[in-house]
């Protein structure tokens, strides 16, 4: 079990809040428009880039080891939710099997939806992200990401791609959807880094 209470940055006075944020028990749903239907027989995922190039289809993908992960997660919207249950298959696995090259700096997650995200490598190794296929011991639904959807919990929910279609492996920063219309282009929990400027 991967235990993940939002690294060692600074906390609020109960440990697990990050400031401007409050506890939720629901999951609300943020989409940025309609919700892709996208089923597990359809879904394929591909790897680009810096990488040897692959793609793997549910059955394929499902092969790989799948790591159980209880953690919280946090939006920019101020929710967070504690204790979420997840599986998926670590981006360590993938970017070994994918053989990633060390000039690779950045991840670009590409969605079914056309969405985009971007994220440092560093923030995705060394057990810090997934690509998730299960949520509280469910098939993750539609309207949250499903069948799969990139899992990076200790950054804002949205670095964390719904509908993952493709990961590309890049060098240097392209900021993606979110991130070229304001919002920040990092997203840290714990530094409120909402917005550009944060």
């Amino acid at each position: 079990m991967i235990i993940n209470k939002g690294f060692t940055q600074k906390r609020t006075s109960n440990g697990r809040l990050p400031p401007g944020q409050y506890e939720t028990k629901d999951f609300p749903v943020l989409s940025l428009g309609p919700t892709p239907r996208v089923t597990k027989e359809s879904w394929a995922l591909e790897v680009k880039g810096l990488a040897t190039p692959m793609k793997w289809n549910w059955k394929e993908f499902t092969s790989f080891p799948i790591e159980n992960i209880k953690t919280d997660i946090h939006c920019v919207t101020r929710w967070s939710k504690f204790d979420t249950m997840w599986k998926g298959v670590s981006i360590d696995h993938i970017m070994k099997k994918a053989k990633v090259s060390n000039r690779a700096t950045h991840l670009i997650a590409h969605s079914y939806d056309g969405y985009t995200t971007n994220i440092p490598i560093a923030d995705i190794m060394g057990g810090k992200a997934w690509v998730a296929i299960e949520y509280e011991g469910k098939d993750i639904e539609a309207d949250h990401g499903g069948p799969a959807r990139l899992f990076i919990p200790h950054l804002y929910f949205w670095k964390s791609a719904k509908w993952l279609k493709a990961l590309e492996f890049v060098q240097g920063d392209h900021p993606g959807f979110w991130e070229t219309r304001g919002y920040h282009n990092y997203g840290d929990p714990w530094k409120e880094q909402r917005y550009t400027f944060d």
